[in-house]
Parts: C-alpha cells; sequence; structure tokens
C-alpha cells in the first residue's frame, strides 16, 4: 500500500513539474469528458421532455382511460355509468379523476359574429394529469367547480378572436344557446405552433351539465384516472372488473393505459438517442486517448535517461511501471473532473435549458453522468499511460545512460 501511495505521490509531482506538456495533453481529454458527460445529461433531458410532452396527450404514469358504450348500441346514461366509476375508484383511494368529453360544441359571441366552437369538458384534475400548461393565466383548481359562475380556459386562437383581453381585467366570454351563459375567462392555453389556429374551449364538466338536461347524443365520455405506477397492474384490472360489474350486461367497458409509460416505443426512442450520441462522445473520447497516447510516448523519449537513473538507483519495475501509469491516470482523472465541472455548468444554461422547452420538472444534472465521465477519464488514461509505461520498463539501464 505504501508503494502505491508513493507511486501516486510521485505521479503527482511528475504532473506538476510538467505542466505545460500536460496541459497541452489533456485539453482534449477534458473536452471529449465533458462532451461524453454533457450526453449523458441530454440523454436525461431528452426523456424528461418527451415523457412531459407525453403527458400532455395521454396523461402522466401511469393513466388508465375508462370508456363505455351501450351493447345495443342505444344512448348511454352517462351520469349513471359515472356513478359506478366514482364508486369503484373510491375503493381504491384514487382521487385524481378527470371526466373528458371532447365533442362538444358551444355557439360564442365573438367581435365579428356568432360562431361554434369546440368544447372540452373537463374536472379540475385534468391539467394536473395531462401536466396542462398557461400562456397566461392559470388553469382549474379543485373548488371552481363550485363557483356560481364556472370558469373556462380558452386557446390562445380564441383569445386573439376575443380581443386579447388582459386577465387582469377579469374578461368573459358570452355562450349563447342550451348551455348559455357568461362565463369569466382565467387562462389561456399555448399554440402548440405557429401554424395552431385551433379555436377551443375547456369548461368544467359540471358546469355545463349543471346548464343542460343531459350530454348531446353523439357525445362521448372518457374517465382518466391517475394511478401510481406501482400498483397499476393489480389496480387496472380490479378497476375494470369493479365497473363492469357495476354497469351490467348492458354496458360494454373498455379500460386501457394512455401514457407513455405503456409504450415501448417511446421508452426505445430515448434509448437510441442516448446510444447514438453517446456512441460519438465516446469516439470523440478514444480519439482524444489516442493522442495522449502519442505525446506521452514522445514525452518518455525526453525522460529516458531519468528513467535509467532511478533504475541503477534500484527503482524496480513495477514501481517504474506504475509510477508511468499513474502519472497518466491521475492527469486524465483531473481532466474528467474538469470535464464533468464544464459540463454541468454548460447543461445549466438557460440556452440549453431551451433546446427542450418549458420543462414543468427539470432533473437534477444526472450522478450517473458525472461518475460515467469520470469512469470514461480514468479508463482512457490507463490505456493511453500503459503503452508508455512499458517502454519504460522495458529500456535497458545501460542503454538509457548512453542517451
Amino acid at each position: 500500500m505504501s508503494g502505491f501511495v508513493g507511486a501516486l505521490l510521485e505521479a503527482w509531482a511528475e504532473l506538476r513539474h510538467h505542466k505545460l506538456r500536460v496541459l497541452l495533453s489533456l485539453i482534449g481529454i477534458a473536452v471529449s469528458v465533458a462532451a461524453l458527460t454533457a450526453v449523458v445529461a441530454l440523454g436525461e433531458y431528452q426523456r424528461q421532455a418527451a415523457a412531459e410532452q407525453s403527458d400532455r396527450y395521454g396523461g402522466r404514469v401511469a393513466t388508465i382511460s375508462v370508456s363505455a358504450s351501450a351493447t345495443d348500441g342505444g344512448p348511454m346514461n352517462w351520469d349513471s355509468f359515472d356513478e359506478d366509476v366514482s364508486g369503484a375508484a373510491a375503493r381504491f383511494n384514487l382521487s385524481s379523476i378527470s371526466r373528458l368529453a371532447a365533442s362538444v360544441t358551444l355557439q360564442v359571441q365573438t367581435p365579428e359574429w356568432v360562431r361554434p366552437v369546440t368544447t372540452m369538458l373537463v374536472d379540475p384534475a385534468y391539467p394536473v394529469i395531462h401536466r396542462s400548461t398557461v400562456a397566461e393565466g392559470r388553469w382549474f383548481v379543485p373548488g371552481d367547480e363550485g363557483l356560481l359562475a364556472p370558469p373556462v380556459v380558452v386557446s390562445y386562437p380564441l383569445w386573439t378572436a376575443l380581443g386579447a383581453p388582459p386577465l387582469t381585467t377579469h374578461p368573459t366570454i358570452e355562450v349563447v344557446g342550451a348551455a348559455g351563459g357568461t362565463f369569466p375567462i382565467v387562462g389561456v392555453a399555448p399554440r402548440e405552433g405557429e401554424w395552431d389556429q385551433n379555436k377551443q374551449i375547456w369548461m368544467l364538466y359540471d358546469g355545463y351539465r349543471d346548464r343542460v338536461d343531459s350530454l348531446p347524443a353523439d357525445t362521448g365520455v372518457t374517465w382518466e384516472l391517475w394511478v401510481p405506477e406501482e400498483i397499476v397492474p393489480t389496480v387496472g384490472a380490479l378497476l375494470a372488473s369493479d365497473v363492469r360489474a357495476a354497469a351490467g350486461d348492458a354496458v360494454q367497458v373498455s379500460v386501457t393505459r394512455t401514457d407513455w409509460g405503456s409504450r415501448p416505443d417511446a421508452q426505445a426512442s430515448a434509448a437510441m438517442f442516448e446510444l447514438v450520441t453517446g456512441s460519438i462522445a465516446v469516439l470523440i473520447l478514444v480519439l482524444g486517448g489516442l493522442g495522449l497516447v502519442n505525446i506521452q510516448l514522445v514525452a518518455m523519449r525526453q525522460r529516458i535517461r531519468e528513467i535509467g537513473v532511478r533504475r541503477s538507483f534500484g527503482a524496480t519495475a513495477g514501481r517504474i511501471f506504475t509510477a508511468v501509469l499513474l502519472e497518466s491516470v491521475v492527469a486524465t482523472a483531473v481532466a474528467g473532473v474538469v470535464g464533468i465541472v464544464l459540463a454541468v455548468a454548460i447543461m445549466r444554461t438557460p440556452m440549453v435549458l431551451a433546446m427542450f422547452g418549458a420543462l414543468q420538472d427539470v432533473p437534477p444534472f444526472p450522478v450517473r453522468a458525472a461518475i460515467t465521465g469520470l469512469i470514461a477519464s480514468v479508463a482512457i488514461g490507463a490505456l493511453a499511460g500503459f503503452l508508455p509505461a512499458l517502454v519504460a520498463v522495458r529500456s535497458r539501464v545501460i542503454d538509457t545512460l548512453r542517451v
């Protein structure tokens, strides 16, 4: 153990003595390790961005969707089925539940005319399940369904068609027809892109049902339940069984998972991204290691007399080999630490985070990325130092002293 510590201290002393040579040889290693570490971190960011994007459509992990239809093709009694689903969910203590009716049309008064607007009926849990964001204002919160004037969220194109009134002025939207009334606008959903001109309203399910006797005949309702992922295999089957038993044979019930965690293609896409980018970073690191081998070999030829003197004073071949090898390992380890710090600083810049959109849950810098970078730097140092160490050991004392 003392011999290893001595070789380590000796390697560090050599690095301090040859500062310029070490600095020049390790710049490429530091940059390569930074690239490799950043790639692993980018993989985490990419996975989080893909998950959040998918959550906005299919729901968080794990979201169970319950839908139904009458077996005879007739109309559904949605109020009765709502009680069946709510009762089954209550038995499993599931509180994040949202009804979803997407094929409702309301007649909305705009400055130009009364226009039909597609409306989605949801519950306050909907924005939580789907990670819904807003460009202005807020989404629904528990308690909104009890207000005398239930709030609504409108799409950005509809908001601009209404004159883009500031939400601080408490603007309202006028709906005419069966579900007519005045509804305060509390939020504006962002555009999905410059091409998005979809004019849409999100309204509370209970707020709509309080104004109409029944849903339109062509409207279907889906229940979305956010379930802890570790219990979803058990709960999903039991929930489906309970709902089917409560609904009876007259109703055909479908229970499926809609979140991205249930789709292997999403996981495979994130893994492929990390594999491709990681392979490129490893290639860069290997090229940097080859450059370090060349520099170390040239430096070893310049130090051949020094090696001979040390051998003549009793230094063993193992001590020489370990010292030369550790010199490379210690140097690349220091370069690896510098590269990791550089990667952390770069990955936390607003410019990099903006590449992945507005992440709601920015993942911390992954520990595995730092460990991967450090292990890679030590490994490349060992490989780069092996050949020069072998050359130093195989040099004969008499030949080295003649140089």
